[in-house]
């Protein structure tokens, strides 16, 4: 939040930065919470041992991936602001049909996010009234709380598609996981601990493509709620 307050003070963030920021990290929160949640019902409690199945952001706020990896991402004006909290720990071996489970768990964190986006872009097209002031809330123009309905919902369309990806650790690869040979699995369990930069390894080099990839989500996103 220090850096957050320099950056402010330099007049380096915009209003709609910070709007973004201030979206990133609950949206994040209730991915990982989501996850935890799944895996709770499906038998392993390792997330609620660890005091994880909580609202309370202090007990997953990573400061890299919550605060700064969004905060440098919106300054070097990337295609698309990501981010993510401490992972939630998951026990594999103890879900009930693993395999299985294992990619419901997974999933279930960007269908969160697709559901606070249609939730967020419902409350938006209700409680901003008139499609001029609507179309002025996508463009940033306009009270606050109203960019922001629209800002929110768009993070958790970005969220969504990212880590649908299926690229590890993003959730997407769960998908690519379930038809791995049985025997792969131990080798591949132990590597993807060590994935957790791959997603921005993708977002720096292929920023072009990016680009192209969120705005085909943004304009149809703000067609469906304008």
């Amino acid at each position: 939040m220090a850096l957050l307050a320099v950056l402010i003070r330099g007049h380096k963030i915009t209003t709609v930065q910070i709007l973004f920021f201030c979206a990133v990290i609950p949206s994040v929160i209730l991915h990982e919470v989501s996850h935890g949640v799944a895996a709770l019902a499906f038998g392993d409690d390792t997330a609620k041992r660890a005091g994880r199945l909580t609202l309370n952001p202090i007990k997953h706020i990573d400061p890299f991936g919550t605060i700064i990896l969004p905060i440098l991402l919106i300054l070097s004006r990337a295609p698309g602001v990501i981010g993510y909290a401490k992972p939630v720990p998951v026990n594999v071996s103890r879900l009930r049909n693993s395999r299985n489970s294992s990619v419901v768990v997974s999933l279930v964190g960007p269908a969160v996010n697709i559901v606070l986006a249609v939730v967020l872009g419902l409350l938006f097209k209700d409680l901003v009234s008139g499609q001029f002031a609507r179309v002025n809330a996508v463009d940033h123009i306009g009270p606050i709380w109203a960019q922001f309905l629209f800002v929110a919902g768009y993070v958790n369309v970005l969220l969504a598609v990212f880590n649908l990806i299926p690229l590890p650790p993003l959730d997407g690869s769960a998908v690519l996981e379930r038809f791995m040979p049985r025997s792969m699995l131990p080798g591949y369990y132990r590597i993807r601990p060590f994935t957790m930069f791959v997603p921005l390894i993708v977002v720096v080099l292929f920023q072009g493509a990016l680009q192209s990839f969120f705005s085909w989500f943004f304009i149809h996103y703000a067609n469906a709620v304008v």
